[in-house]
């Protein structure tokens, strides 16, 4: 006699009749820990709210603002556009802009156009520390000298100093030697 074999279900349905795992509850933060988390004040956070920046996810049944774990990343995403030099209210404005624009690309496109030009600026301010690092470099060299200095010797000897081996004082010793 040959065992009698039965259908076997879809996977998807026998899925559907297992017993689901509830979801894992959302982490929440109050404001203060929402502040701890950032690195920003409780007062910040509330001014990005004033601004339109950041929405509570929920509040607690005491009214308390809740976030969800989405707040963490805005608030950074906040912080890291306020050190690229853009202003809350620049900030404001691109959210705005970003929500006002209908097509993903074009919306996209805007936000590469601020990106870029931010970059060329803070490469440009990049070469500008670069210098200054070569000048405070050359004016400590230059200083160490000075240790050597007679200690009787007045600061207006300082232009007509013998004890330097290079012919050139750089400009932030030579601004502090010059009479004005």
């Amino acid at each position: 006699m040959d065992p009698i074999r039965l259908p076997l279900a879809p996977l998807d349905r026998l899925a559907e009749a297992l017993p689901q795992e509830p979801p894992a509850p959302e982490r929440l933060f109050q404001v203060g820990d929402l502040a701890r988390e950032t690195g920003k004040t409780v007062r910040a956070l509330h001014l990005y709210e004033e601004l339109g920046l950041l929405l509570p996810h929920a509040r607690s049944k005491g009214r308390y603002r809740l976030y969800g774990p989405e707040a963490l990343l805005r608030v950074r995403w906040i912080s890291k556009l306020q050190e690229m030099g853009l202003s809350l209210t620049e900030i404001t404005d691109l959210v705005r802009d970003w929500e006002s624009t209908e097509s993903a690309p074009r919306a996209m496109g805007k936000m590469r156009r601020v990106f870029e030009t931010r970059l060329h600026q803070t490469r440009a301010q990049l070469e500008k520390l670069h210098a200054l690092e070569s000048e405070l470099t050359a004016s400590l060299a230059y200083l160490d000298d000075c240790d050597n200095c007679d200690p009787v010797r007045s600061t207006t000897q300082c232009t007509g100093c013998d004890l330097h081996e290079c012919e050139h004082v750089p400009e932030l010793v030579a601004g502090v030697q010059s009479s004005g």
